[in-house]
């Protein structure tokens, strides 16, 4: 009973046994719980911030035109006979001005025009069109044994392009151009020869950027009075 009274008497003996049972036992647990929250919220926080970047890049991602224009079918030689596969030619725009093409080969079709695409999202450019419909001059294109001639016109005029041209200009965003294809029908120097005279277009707004001048001085010298050329300059948009 002295025993029972004095462990009642010290009522701060048990606390402190159990204190220190909390100390000993549930204090390292709370610590590895803090630290095991704090890595689950560092890699919860990894997580989050992936997703955001997922969800940025998505926001970021336009809808692009995808076309494919050749697919064929190849082969290589190995030890035990042939390997046969299939390479397919894809071409990637926005329809606003930007365009790129890519080519991919893959034992399946399917793997083929999906590599083929991330190659031609990898390599798009951006071309100055005339009022988003057209380009700003004519252009000549070489690659190989192909040679390519694209022209602007007026509106209403269409695409007038055949084969791997036409997927060039649907996915780009051109509405009116006049274009002709000399020397070779091989669809990988049509589309080379194609991107090659794409690439010389320039806008009124860059060259008078470039030479230090107005756009409305670049337009006047082609005859045209100040009203117009004024109008016209406010017109052009790249």
């Amino acid at each position: 009973m002295a025993d029972e009274n004095e462990i009642q008497a010290q009522p701060g003996a048990p606390a402190a046994v159990e204190g220190g049972e909390q100390t000993e036992g549930r204090g390292p647990g709370r610590g590895r719980g803090r630290g095991g929250d704090r890595n689950r919220g560092e890699r919860g926080g990894r997580g989050r911030r992936d997703d955001r970047r997922g969800n940025r890049d998505e926001e970021q991602g336009e809808e692009l035109i995808e076309k494919l224009v050749h697919i064929n079918r190849v082969s290589k030689t190995v030890k035990g006979g042939k390997r046969f596969g299939f390479a397919a030619l894809v071409v990637v725009g926005d329809g606003k001005g930007r365009a790129g093409f890519g080519h991919g080969k893959a034992r399946e079709v399917p793997e083929a025009i999906s590599k083929a695409t991330a190659s031609a999202k990898k390599a798009m450019v951006r071309i100055p069109l005339k009022e988003g419909r057209t380009l700003h001059h004519d252009g000549l294109g070489h690659f190989g044994a192909g040679k390519v001639t694209v022209r602007s016109a007026p509106a209403g005029t269409g695409i007038i392009a055949g084969g791997p041209m036409r997927a060039v200009f649907e996915s780009l965003g051109v509405a009116d151009v006049v274009t002709k294809s000399n020397g070779t029908s091989n669809p990988y120097n049509m589309i080379r020869a194609t991107f090659e005279a794409l690439g010389e277009q320039t806008s009124p707004k860059s060259v008078a950027q470039r030479r230090g001048k107005k756009v409305a001085d670049l337009l006047r010298r082609g005859g045209a009075s100040v009203e117009v050329a004024q109008a016209d300059a406010e017109a052009i948009v790249e």
